[in-house]
């Protein structure tokens, strides 16, 4: 049963401007660098035939390219820290990509995404990360901001069930016109 989600690829130039923040931070679990990426839905554990569907309907989309970039550095969890992530820079066209691929897995049958989308590129997990830690390194790593990168595609992507950061194999690939 494939754990699946779909995602947009982080270049590599933007990826070794994320690898600088690396450091710095107890207790963080950073996430390997071929691993970054932008998720758009969590499809989670299906059976082969659920799998098949959803890569079936993906195929189906017709959207265009557009651009991202990476805009701040912060964290989820509040004062129980549980992420350090590189925001995405608000785009109506990524945002209409991930509302099209949330209507596509109900239509197929899967349970609404619960939470809200909130775009952005994990760096490290916290398993007992301390506010004051994480506020002293968002505080030290200053303003965090990417040129723009292309987004020509997205992909499926698979893993194994495990505490997070991967690794994830794509599976499948599908452009966005130019």
């Amino acid at each position: 049963m494939p754990r699946l989600f779909t995602g947009i690829e982080i270049p590599s130039g933007v990826a070794e401007a994320l690898d600088r923040l690396r450091g710095g931070l107890p207790g963080a679990r950073w996430i390997d660098r071929e691993n970054y990426h932008v998720t758009l839905r969590f499809i989670g554990d299906v059976d082969d035939a659920v799998a098949r569907e959803a890569a079936y309907v993906l195929g189906q989309m017709r959207r265009g390219a557009f651009d991202l970039y990476l805009d701040g550095l912060s964290a989820f969890g509040g004062n129980k820290p549980r992420a350090v992530v590189a925001s995405v820079a608000a785009q109506p066209a990524l945002s209409d990509l991930q509302a099209e691929q949330e209507r596509l897995m109900r239509r197929i049958g899967l349970d609404p995404e619960p939470r809200k989308f909130t775009p952005h590129v994990t760096l490290a997990r916290l398993r007992h990360g301390s506010p004051l830690d994480v506020a002293d390194y968002l505080s030290a790593r200053g303003y965090f901001r990417t040129a723009p990168f292309p987004v020509s595609e997205f992909v499926l992507f698979s893993s194994r069930a495990s505490t997070g950061g991967g690794p994830y194999i794509a599976e499948a690939r599908y452009p966005l016109s130019a």
